[in-house]
Order: structure tokens, then C-alpha cells, then sequence
């Protein structure tokens, strides 16, 4: 099959490139997953590739190949695909539409070391240019255990996959990207060596390292309030803002994953990608475009400029779950998970100080906190401002008024809730708090994509705004290294009661400057 234009040349000529209202449909490409056969692709991958084809957004010769251990063929991997569809999908089924991206089903058998399994699925993804029209594009989304990125972006390099080959004509002569799950490395210097060597395979533009909390719609919501908007990012600075608040609360235990997550705990799964992503997007500049060079090096610049806040002992706090009451159902602890480590100093909820060195936020903290079995599960970020600077009020006129805020709510009560004081009906002249609430449940009917499908998309038109750079990654690792170290010499997490909100400490992180929590 040859097509009538290349790789580069494929572009809809009816599209205004500078309209972002316009759907974006994937030119010719295809996706491999390796570990296509783990809870992340038959939970999230899988179904967000049916839907992502069930909106139109995938090209007609899309193919998808999974790659992994089990002795399957194309028939008995279509079964496993179609059932993670019918049981994970977000849009209806359709039949039409699922026969469509059958045809392009496959599935190659083999490990992460042997070169003959790595030799064969570089001979199907040629067969699948020539007959599918691919064009030589692929995508590889390594859905592994970070000790296998070396393994598999060895074998990728060897076997041909990663970069293409001109003697194969413009057929087969397409772009290769690869899309890396987190944990990207357990400190600075482990990411820094990851990163080396996937960027020996794939150049730095390639690579798309997925942090699924930035393919959120409310996440995506935060450049459109702070920059659309005159009415909200004046306001944000130093001069108004008194803290920030940045909360990924969980109400589920470890379960299963226990053993897994041993070794890596809260700040590491939470506080290193996802809570310091949402830091840099609330705190950075406006960037010129948000084209994917702009966005992220206007992120840069907040990260380079973030700071631990000390002494530690002060300003974090890490705890262990013990047995409690989520809502009416009693939990038992962490220590009575199946596969953990009883004397395991790994925390399950995590909480730090930070500051940014910039003339917007000078003197402004950011307070992140994360753990599981909390009171409730909910992502939000909350900026509190400070009281005026003039108040004309006698005692007890303003008692039950607090500071004026503003929460962005990420999760799952997508929104956004602004707190202003106002006068309580009545002869008295009395203040208190109210809210108003705008819900996307309510205000739009369409449903918002799961992240996965964003990102998935995004990685196979090239549009890297959503995903972080390697510079990102290490800077995190940065910021966050001096409190895991500290952490690992001095003392064990606190313990403190499953449904609750975490351990002492971290209420009395606020309380020494007399700020508080907010209760989601």
C-alpha cells in the first residue's frame, strides 16, 4: 500500500492550525504496549484506545499491537481487548465501530531481553505498514516496572524500532516516539541515569513521560481560569495570596499493592510528579503560546526556583495508616497488609513546605500534602488569601468569616467553589462565608475524555504540552530529595487512625503560623 504523501506531509488541508476548537485526528500510526498485560493497560490503555476510536479521533489504518509473555494469537488477544472495553469504556459501545479497530489488532509474543521476539515484532510492524498503511509511525508505551525501560529501549535500538530506516523506503520511513510511565527513577541521580538512557535511544522531542494527572480536564482548566480571565490572575501573588494548598487525598489502603509499594511511599508516588505539576501550573508566568516549548519552559523557571522550606522536623510530616473506620466499614492497618513489611519506616501519607524565590511569590508557602485511607478521596488546590488589610467592624462582627479562597477542585467533584465573606440577612451587621459553586457536571454536557485518552492522543499527533521534560523530572527529584533524606535518618512515620486526616504532625505543619488544613 503506498501512500500519496509522507510522514510529514500528512496534514488535513481543511484545518486552520491555529484553531484549537477543531477536533485533532491522529495521522497514520500505530501503538504498541509492552505490558499490555498488566492492571494499567486493561484498566486505562485498552479502553481509552476504543475511545479515543469511537470519537472519530483515530485515523481508519490505526493498529494496535500488544506485546507481552503470553502465547496468544490475534483472535485470543482481540477477546482480552474486547473484554476490557465492554468492562472499562467510558463512550457506548458500538459494534461498527469495534470491527473497524479489530482489523488492526496484534499480538507478538515475547519477553523484554530475547532479540528474536524483538525481531519479529519489527517484522509485524513492517507487515503492518505495507498492508494497513502506517506509514512507518509507531508509538511505543512501555506500561512496565522502571527496571525494564533499559531492557526494552535496548532491544528497540537493536532490532531497528527506534529510529527509522531509509534503505526501507518512505514506507516504513515514519516517526518513532516512546511514552514512559512513572516512577521515573527514586532520586535525582537515578532519574538523571534513566534519562540518559532513553535519550541515547530517543531524542528528548520522542519522549513523552506520562503524568496522567496533566491529561485532566480541571488540570488543563487551570491555565484557562489564570489566563482567560482578568478577574482571577491579578490576584495571584504574594501581595493577596497568603498560602497554598495542595491536596491528593485517597480514601483506599494499599491492598495488593502493598508489597509493591514498599520502598517508594507517599512523597515519591504523589508529591515528586503529580502535587509539584500542579505547583508549577499555578504558580508559573504566562507563557507567550501554549504551544509545548513555551508551557513547559515557563514551568522550568517555577521548579528551578522551588525550595524545600525547613527545618524539617518542623515543616513535613509522614505517617502510617493503622486500623480505623472508613466511613461505616472497619480497615485494618497498613502493618496487616498482606506482603508488607510490619518494620517498614515507608510512609502512606506525606506532607512538605515549600517555597518559590520569585518577586510573584516571595514569602508565600505551599503546603502539599498526599496519603491513603483518608477521610475522603479528593484532588483539589486551594488558594487562600490574605484577611484585608482594613476592617471596620466591631468584635464579633466577622467571627465566622475566614480567609477569602479559591479551590480547584480536580477531582472527582470536578470544579471550581470561590469563599467570600458576606452580610448575614437581618438588622445586624454580621459577615459570614458563602460559596459559589461552579460544577462541569453541571455547566457542560459533554463529558470530559479520560486522561488517558488525552494523553494517549497527544503523543500520537506530538503534542507534548501535557507531558513532563526530563529537566521537570530532575528538578523534582531536586526539591524533593532533601526532605526523603532526611526522613530516612531520623525516626519512623506517625501513625495515625484509617479514615482520619493524617497524623498530628501534619496539622501542626499550619498551626505554628496559625493557619489550619482546609477539610475537603
Amino acid at each position: 500500500m503506498q501512500l500519496p504523501f509522507s510522514a510529514e506531509e500528512w496534514r488535513n488541508p481543511l484545518r486552520d492550525e491555529l484553531d484549537k476548537r477543531l477536533p485533532r485526528i491522529a495521522g497514520p500510526c500505530g501503538l504498541v504496549i509492552f505490558g499490555v498485560t498488566g492492571d494499567l493497560a486493561r484498566k486505562k490503555l485498552l479502553p481509552a484506545v476504543y475511545d479515543l476510536a469511537n470519537r472519530g479521533l483515530l485515523p481508519p489504518g490505526f493498529s494496535l499491537v500488544g506485546y507481552g509473555r503470553r502465547d496468544w494469537s490475534k483472535e485470543q488477544f482481540e477477546e482480552q481487548v474486547l473484554e476490557c472495553v465492554k468492562e472499562h469504556a467510558r463512550t457506548p459501545w458500538r459494534q461498527n465501530v469495534w470491527d473497524r479497530l479489530a482489523e488492526g489488532i496484534f499480538f507478538v509474543t515475547g519477553d523484554f531481553t530475547t532479540d528474536s521476539a524483538f525481531d519479529a515484532l519489527a517484522e509485524k510492524t513492517r507487515e503492518i505498514d505495507n498492508e494497513r498503511g502506517t506509514a512507518g509511525n509507531w508509538a511505543y508505551y512501555l506500561s512496565v516496572p522502571p527496571d525494564h525501560f533499559p531492557s526494552v529501549c535496548h532491544q528497540l535500538e537493536r532490532s531497528g524500532l527506534a529510529k527509522a530506516d531509509p534503505e526501507l523506503g518512505e514506507l516504513h520511513n515514519g516517526w518513532r516516539r516512546v511514552v514512559i510511565e512513572k516512577p521515573f527513577g527514586h532520586d535525582e541521580q537515578s532519574a538523571h541515569e534513566l534519562n540518559e538512557i532513553v535519550n541515547s535511544v530517543f531524542p528528548e522531542s520522542s519522549v513523552f513521560r506520562i503524568d496522567h494527572y496533566l491529561g485532566k480536564e480541571t488540570v488543563q482548566n487551570i491555565l484557562a481560569l489564570r489566563f482567560a480571565n482578568q478577574l482571577f490572575d491579578p490576584m495571584f501573588n504574594a501581595h493577596y495570596v497568603d498560602h497554598v494548598q495542595i491536596t491528593m487525598a485517597e480514601d483506599i489502603g494499599l491492598g495488593g499493592r502493598a508489597g509493591y509499594y514498599d520502598g517508594i511511599g507517599a512523597a515519591r508516588d504523589v508529591i515528586q510528579n503529580h502535587l509539584l505539576q500542579l505547583l508549577a501550573l499555578i504558580a508559573m508566568e504566562e507563557p507567550v503560546t501554549f504551544n509545548p516549548e513555551e508551557l513547559q519552559a515557563e514551568k522550568v523557571k517555577v521548579l528551578r526556583a522551588t525550595t524545600p522550606v525547613g527545618p524539617f522536623a518542623q515543616t513535613t510530616a509522614r505517617g502510617q495508616y493503622t486500623s480505623g473506620w472508613q466511613g461505616s466499614i472497619p480497615v485494618k492497618g497498613l502493618r496487616q497488609e498482606d506482603g508488607f513489611d510490619p518494620e517498614s519506616t515507608t510512609e502512606t501519607y506525606a506532607a512538605a513546605t515549600f517555597e518559590i524565590s520569585s518577586r510573584r511569590w516571595a514569602g508565600v508557602p505551599f503546603y502539599l500534602r498526599t496519603g491513603k485511607r483518608l477521610g475522603r478521596r479528593v484532588t483539589e488546590i486551594a488558594i487562600v488569601f490574605k484577611e484585608a488589610p482594613h476592617l471596620p467592624f466591631g468584635p464579633g462582627q466577622t467571627t465566622a468569616q475566614g480567609n477569602n479562597m479559591l479551590v480547584i477542585r480536580v477531582q472527582p467533584e470536578e470544579g471550581v467553589l470561590v469563599r467570600f465573606g458576606s452580610k448575614v440577612p437581618g438588622s445586624a451587621m454580621e459577615v459570614r462565608d458563602v460559596n459559589m459553586d461552579f460544577s462541569y457536571s453541571e455547566s457542560f454536557t459533554e463529558e470530559s475524555p479520560e486522561a488517558y485518552e488525552r494523553l494517549i492522543l497527544d503523543a500520537l499527533l506530538d503534542e507534548a504540552s501535557l507531558f513532563p521534560t526530563n529537566e521537570e523530572v530532575e528538578l523534582s527529584w531536586k526539591i524533593l530529595d532533601p526532605i526523603l533524606d532526611h526522613w530516612a535518618l531520623h525516626g519512623r512515620p506517625e501513625d495515625y487512625p484509617a479514615g482520619t486526616w493524617g497524623p498530628k504532625g501534619a496539622e501542626e505543619i499550619l498551626s505554628r503560623s496559625g493557619r489550619q488544613w482546609r477539610r475537603p
